[in-house]
Formats: structure tokens, sequence, C-alpha cells
């Protein structure tokens, strides 16, 4: 059972995400299942925020849930909105229905999420004509679908967030139960018409013409401050578990089940709309599996059945076989005798004659014989044709072997189906993981440009007079910055230098023998000198270059410790051995970015496989050199104290 989000609670979560997405925009949309979808929300300066909207509601979540089903409108979602900034998120009046505007490069999107009834998921252009929908309406007082302005339902009744206790006065005189009226008056959800009463202390089922001008008076104060601790966040929120789960931004009235604290409303709704989410995803998952199970299922009792029914045609033969030796020894000599007939009659077998050929008919099975041959020859005939059912046996007991084996398989992987947690914690990242970085052997941060623009960001924004900055003497080479580096050690010198020139262009033409140079921040002049242009990424470079040659091209990928979390990290294979729980070393050439990362984390799961599942396949192509890359050796690293194991490559 479902929970479906009140227009007060709708109210707070706009105004409350609205604020933390301010100049944010859309990085990338994830299709999760066909009512719901996962937007990546980047700010240059913050972190990462993901935001979900889907029929239910919309939230920003902590975790990350790969797709389960197919959703139609995320091919659309993506042409349009990606890269806009989430300009605003408005509610529309006190519907469950909200607005998001998406703005950039000289356009303008709204995307509606209508939160009621079965929900709805609306692209539309800023003259709010729908240019995509996950389901069309045609009820009477308003159509949906593409092409079409968009409309909204009939408003219901009266605006909850500006009452006056004028707008009770029908209360003083209806005959309807006082809950009903509000309820159907209010659009407030059952559970808080319920609460509104118990915290009044006024019975929700007298009639509304009995009840006082006091009554109505608390009653009306009451809902005043519900839908104002709501809104305003004045929060104490609970999940309560019963026949349905679901959250309460406020506790209401006496709560039954079981009911555990949430850290905030939108904590709450995160874990109760997650599982609602995945839930539904494994039984769509699951039921596609069934389905396939109740076809093997049924082929195999079909083999069965074949089976069976083989076996007792040969037996059934075999015994006609064995009454035409009764027949010789009663001195019937042919099979056209009467009483021969009579004894075949009994193994339910019959003599027929077909365009002129002689049959034995035994179970279905018609047995070409020669009516003049001796009794023998003829039990001879019968026998052999017994033998060659028995043969078909074992041929039907393979087919049905194999389909035995896939079943097997196919029930294994939905139980694997129904266990693969498909969530995966949503990190809050460090600053310096936008970049190339390790630590090095000493514990030096390192961090360097993926491209040009943030290679531009890595000497722009984080360049401090302590550091150092490293250039490969190669064309399309990254800047690394080695922090705090007064008194850097050679060993981290020479580690910096030899990961320059290891992410640089080196990499993907396996340039071997090329140097790496450092310098000082002052020696990095970030305008081009006069009449000069430099192009994004690059910067001119002043006085002495100190040169370091790097006579290998290695690397290690490896999964390393931080703060109660476990990160991908890339870099030369002594600090990522030294740093790492586990580790991959690789050489240039060989496999595609993401084969090469695909085969690196099924290696790592055989060593640490819940830590490696919740890390993304991204992440691993992420940490990778562009160009091809071969894994030489997967081993332990030092920063666990199992014995080691050494998977050689070949």
């Amino acid at each position: 059972m479902n929970m479906t989000l009140a227009g007060i609670e709708l109210r707070y979560l706009v105004d409350k995400i609205s604020e933390q997405v301010q100049g944010y925009y859309i990085s990338n949309i994830y299709g999760i299942t066909k009512d719901s979808i996962l937007f990546k929300l980047h700010h240059t300066e913050k972190s990462d925020l993901f935001m979900m909207i889907s029929t239910s509601g919309v939230w920003l979540t902590a975790v990350k849930i790969d797709q389960m089903e197919p959703n139609r409108l995320l091919k659309r979602l993506r042409s349009d909105l990606l890269r806009l900034k989430l300009k605003k998120i408005e509610q529309i009046g006190a519907e469950r229905i909200a607005y998001f505007t998406f703005e950039g490069f000289g356009k303008e999107f709204v995307l509606v999420g209508e939160f009621f009834g079965d929900g709805n998921i609306l692209l539309c252009n800023n003259d709010m004509k729908i240019l995509a929908l996950q389901h069309s309406i045609d009820v009477r007082h308003r159509k949906l679908s593409v092409g079409l302005e968009y409309t909204q339902p009939p408003s219901s009744g009266l605006d909850i967030f500006n009452l006056k206790e004028s707008d009770f006065d029908e209360l003083k005189i209806t005959d309807l139960v006082a809950a009903k009226w509000f309820g159907r008056t209010l659009g407030l959800p059952k559970k808080y018409v319920e609460a509104v009463f118990e915290i009044a202390e006024i019975d929700g089922k007298k009639i509304g013409n009995l009840l006082t001008e006091e009554e109505i008076k608390k009653i009306f104060e009451t809902v005043k401050k519900v839908v104002s601790d709501v809104v305003s966040g004045n929060h104490d929120a609970v999940i309560v578990r019963n026949e349905k789960t679901e959250v309460l931004p406020v506790k209401l009235g006496k709560l039954d089940g079981e009911v555990t604290p949430a850290n905030s409303f939108i904590e709450g709704l995160d874990t109760v709309f997650t599982e609602n989410i995945i839930e539904k995803g494994k039984s769509v998952q699951s039921s596609g599996s069934d389905k396939k199970i109740k076809e093997l299922q049924t082929q195999i009792s079909e083999q069965e059945k074949a089976i069976e029914t083989v076996k007792e045609r040969s037996k059934n033969i075999t015994a006609v076989a064995n009454s035409l030796f009764e027949m010789v020894s009663k001195g019937i000599i042919s099979i056209d005798d009467t009483a021969a007939q009579e004894i075949l009659a009994t193994n339910n077998a019959k003599l027929v004659s077909e365009k002129g050929i002689s049959l034995i008919i035994v179970q279905d099975e018609k047995i070409k014989i020669n009516t003049q041959s001796p009794l023998q020859s003829i039990a001879s005939v019968l026998f052999n044709e017994a033998k060659k059912q028995s043969g078909a046996i074992s041929s039907i007991q393979a087919i049905k072997e194999k389909t035995e084996k896939k079943l097997e398989k196919f029930q294994s992987k939905t139980e694997s189906e129904k266990d693969l947690f498909v969530v995966t914690e949503i990190r809050k990242k460090n600053w310096y993981e936008r970049y190339r970085w390790f630590f090095t052997t000493d514990g030096i941060l390192a961090i360097g440009g993926r491209d040009a623009a943030s290679n531009s960001a890595v000497i722009r924004k984080h360049l401090d007079k302590n550091d150092k900055v490293f250039h490969g003497d190669i064309f399309g080479s990254p800047f690394f910055i080695v922090k705090d580096a007064e008194n850097a050690p050679d060993t981290s010198m020479n580690e910096i230098a030899h990961a320059t020139v290891c992410f640089s262009r080196a990499w993907r033409e396996g340039m071997y023998g090329i140097s790496a140079y450092w310098v000082y921040p002052d020696q990095i002049k970030k305008s081009a000198p006069s009449g000069e242009f430099l192009p994004k990424g690059s910067f001119t470079i002043e006085g002495q270059r100190n040169f370091i040659k790097s006579d290998t091209l290695r690397l290690a990928v490896g999964i390393m410790p931080i703060d109660d979390d476990y990160i991908l990290t890339c870099g030369p294979p002594e600090p990522i051995k030294k740093n790492s729980l586990c580790y991959a070393i690789i050489e240039p050439h060989g496999l595609e970015m993401a084969e090469c990362a695909k085969k690196i984390r099924i290696e790592f799961s055989k060593l640490f496989e819940d830590i490696t599942r919740k890390i993304n396949i991204d992440e691993f192509v992420r940490a990778l050199p562009a160009g091809k890359s071969q894994i030489i050796k997967v081993s332990l690293g030092d920063s666990q104290n199992e014995n080691l194991i050494d998977n050689e490559f070949d």
C-alpha cells in the first residue's frame, strides 16, 4: 500500500528543496522505474544533490537505485533538460502539484509533477504546451496529451494556507458528520482530519450543526497550528509501520503500529518512498523471471509426460510380443486366426489393414507386419519396436536434463535478483574527488586535471604558495599540484612526476621514457603574454623547470578506506598498494576503458564483494587513465592485514 503526500506536506517539501537547489544544474538523469526519475544536480562549489521525482512525490535522496524498468520519459528529459539550471520549484495553490522550471541556453521548460491519484509527470515548454507525459488523460473536466496545453484539475475547496474563521461557518449548519465535512472541504487526508479532532479533543463523529461555537473555534485553531507546524518545518518526523508504512512530519494524535523517529521529514520520505520503489521494482523484475520459470516448469512436466507415455507404450508392445508366444503354445499358427484376435484384444491391441498393408495397433502406435510370417518372426518385429521406443526415452531424458539446468540457473538468478540490493548510498564526496587524486607514500595529497576545464580549476582554485606544480614534457598533459609540498621527500616528488606522465597522452599512445617537470606557484602565469592567446586549461610557465624522468608507464587502481567509507583512487602502484584494501596494476594497451573497468570490478568483487558492490561501475571508469589498459596483477593492499592473495594476469 503506497503512502500519498498531503498538499501541506508538499508545500514544506517545495520550500525546503527550493532553498537547497539554488544555483544547481542538471548533470544527469536516471530512469529508475516507469514512475520515478532521479535527477543528479551539480553545483560548481557545493556537493552534488540527488532529487527524486516520482508519481508519489518529490524528495532529496541519499541513495541511488539502479534502473529497475524502462522509463518512457527518460530519453526526452535527457535531451531537453541536461545542463539546464533548476530555476525554481513551486506548488500550485494547495494542490498536490509542483512545477519545476528549468532554464538555460535560451530555453525554458516546466516539468509538472502531479502527486494525486495514480500520479503523472509531464514535460511542458514555457507556454505550458505538453511536450511529453507519462500517461495521457481524457476525463470529463480535463484532457492531457502531447500538443495540448496543460490544464490543472478543478480546484478542491478552501485554500488551506489562508484559512479564516468565517470559512467554518458552513460547518455550523451542515448535517454532515463533522469529520466528513472537514475532509471534503479542506482536502486534508484522513490521518490529519482524525488528528485534528483528537488534538482538539472533540468527537469527529458529531454532526456539524451540533458543534458549539467553542468547539468550532478550537477546531479552527488546531487546523491552523497543524498546518503551520507542517509547512514551517516545526517537525518531529516519525515513520509509522502498520498495514501500510508512512512518514509523518509531525506526530498526529495516537499512532498505531511500530513508530520510529526519522531525522527529518525528507529523510523519512527517502526511506519510505525508496522502499516502495524497490518493492515495486522487485515485483516487476521477478514477474518477468517468474514467467520464464513457469514456462520452463511447463516444458519439464510435458517432457516427463512424454517419457511416461513412451515407457508405457514400450511395455505394452512387449506384452503383445509375449502374447504371440502364448498363441504358439496354444497351437495357433496364424495371426489372422480368430483366437489370435481375441488374445490381441485382451492386450489392448488389434490387427487392421490400411491400403492393403497389415498393421498391429498398440496404444496409437502402428507397427507394420507381414501376416504370412510365423508368429515368432512377428514377435521379433514387435520386440524391436519396443526397443526403439525405449531408445527414445533417453533422448527425451537428455532434453529434460538440459531444461532442468536452465531452470536451476533461472531460479538462482531470481534468488540473487531478489537479494540484489539495487541501492547504493550516495556518499558526500571530498572536494578533491572531482579531480585525479591520490595520496603519496608519504601521505601527501596530489591532485590533477581530468580535462581542460578541471586542469584550469586545479591551478586557479587550488594552487597555494606552498604547493608545487607538475606538468609532463609532452603536449596533452595534466597539471598536478602537490599540496603543502615545501619539504616533500623525493619519493613523493617522483611518484607525482610518474602520475603526471601516466595521465598524459603518453598512456594512450604508449610513449615510454617521457619526463615531467615541476615549478613553483609563482612561475605559473594565468594570462597570456600580450598579443598571444592561451587555450582553456593552458598557462604560461616562466623560469627554470626541474625535470624528473619516468621510465615506466604503470598505474594502480585501488579501493581506499577513508572516514568509514571506501573510495576508488588511481595513481602510481607503490602508494596505491600502501593505502588500499586491494589494488589492480595496469599498463597501456589492451582493453577499452569500460571493459577494463568491468574486469577490475569483477576481480575486486572476488576479494571484497560487499564493498565493491557499493561502488558504481562509472566510478571505476572515471578512475582509469584515458585510453586502453591491460591488467597486470590484482592483489590485496597493505591497508588490511589478511594474508596476501596474488592473482597474476596473463
